[in-house]
């Protein structure tokens, strides 16, 4: 499983960066996406990034605020997030790709317990 850290409570135009990372895994032959879940909503995508960091992804919502990297020598994949909104309040998960469209969570595995990000307004 992945572990995704870094969250914590912040203000509306804060910043934060979490960082997916694997223990018993090589992340750097996968893409790796983050997904988001706030209480009573289902899990929604919010960025993915190739093995090699050529390609990245970004939900509308997020684009333009949020940058997704990885270091593969650290095994380690960020979600670097700024100009946070109350909106962005969820769980933070990471997870590998194996099959199909990356949008959405049913092509991946590896699903660590997440992260808690909380922006107050």
């Amino acid at each position: 499983q992945l572990q995704a850290c870094g969250g914590g409570l912040v203000q509306a135009g804060d910043s934060l960066r979490l960082s997916c990372a694997a223990s018993e895994r090589t992340l750097s032959s996968y893409t790796v996406g983050w997904f988001r879940q706030a209480p009573g909503q289902e899990r929604e995508f919010v960025a993915a990034i190739s093995w090699s960091g050529g390609s990245t992804y970004y939900a509308d919502s997020v684009k333009g605020r949020f940058t997704i990297s990885r270091d593969n020598a650290k095994n380690t994949v960020y979600l670097q997030m700024d100009s946070l909104k109350p909106e962005d309040t969820a769980v933070y998960y990471c997870a590998l790709h194996y099959t199909g469209s990356v949008y959405y969570p049913n092509g991946y595995n590896g699903w660590g317990q997440g992260t808690q990000v909380t922006v107050s307004s």
